[in-house]
């Protein structure tokens, strides 16, 4: 079975500001979290490097093919590192650009991303917050950079508020920009109110959900997650299984369980057919993103077993 990640992170370093709250790396796997500190990476990586290297040998160990490196602000903007990984592991992964969204000018730099050859960008569309306000998906300049995007074939991938407050931007940037290629994460949110309205948005031909950080938000009830099995049959009865894409969330979800245990409760389930979870694991993120990358990842027994 083809197993492509499609929502994951790789930082060198966290060294950012988000509302007005720092983020920096510490040692054995923490951070400073916006006035707390909290385990971001498993403790084992002492030097709070959340490496493609580290990250390869999860993959292996895991069986995952291919993966897709999203950005979000609060790992700060890693478009140097990003561009590396993606010249050097051109056949692992597909990486996303980032612009600084909450100040003008992100325009000319999405272009200058583009031009440098990132396939994608991210936004982090719950982050959006500024002293003036947020910043609207449908404002002059976003909607620039969208058109921008649309012509040059460059995927969105973006994770929204929580429930309903940005579908009707949504909406009109999907209108406006019929052929640009969508991907919502996190599940529309999926353990929040209003879930099931971000996941509706799949009903339009270039629109995907991607399930980065899904295990996260059933973390209270735990392994095997039958509550997040059951919201990916929703969602298939909501859009078709052939518009869902599972993602890990990786590095932060493997501080609870292992990168293996972020998939593989869908495996061992019996509420989806075979078809079903080959589609959600790898074949329509394989057509989505346009990954070829076809490996052969034999299984390494444990010395547990």
């Amino acid at each position: 079975m083809k197993i492509i990640d499609a929502h994951s992170h790789l930082w060198l370093r966290q060294d950012t500001v988000v509302n007005g709250m720092p983020i920096r790396t510490l040692e054995n796997g923490r951070s400073l979290f916006m006035g707390e500190i909290r385990q971001m990476l498993p403790p084992f990586i002492i030097d709070g490097r959340n490496t493609a290297e580290i990250f390869l040998s999860n993959m292996e160990y895991a069986q995952v093919t291919a993966a897709v490196v999203v950005q979000e602000f609060i790992d700060g903007i890693q478009n140097a590192y990003l561009s590396d990984v993606q010249k050097r592991f051109p056949d692992r992964f597909m990486v996303c650009g980032m612009c600084e969204y909450r100040q003008p000018g992100y325009l000319e730099q999405a272009r200058q991303l583009i031009g440098q050859g990132f396939r994608a960008l991210a936004i982090p569309g719950h982050r959006l917050q500024t002293p003036q306000g947020r910043v609207l998906l449908t404002c002059p300049e976003m909607m620039s950079m969208f058109k921008l995007m649309e012509q040059n074939g460059t995927i969105l991938s973006i994770t929204l508020e929580d429930g309903t407050v940005q579908i009707p931007e949504m909406e009109e940037v999907i209108q406006e920009c019929p052929d640009l290629k969508i991907a919502v994460g996190h599940f529309g949110m999926v353990t929040v109110p209003g879930w099931q309205e971000q996941i509706k948005l799949a009903r339009h031909k270039n629109v995907m959900i991607e399930s980065g950080g899904i295990t996260w938000l059933f973390n209270s009830e735990f392994y095997p997650f039958k509550g997040a099995v059951k919201a990916i049959r929703e969602a298939s009865d909501l859009v078709g299984m052939d518009k869902l894409m599972w993602g890990s969330d990786y590095p932060r979800t493997i501080t609870a369980i292992t990168y293996r245990m972020s998939y593989d409760f869908i495996i061992k389930s019996d509420e989806l057919t075979l078809q079903e979870k080959e589609q959600f694991l790898g074949l329509n993120a394989a057509h989505f993103y346009g990954i070829e990358t076809d490996l052969d990842l034999p299984y390494i027994k444990n010395m547990s077993e």
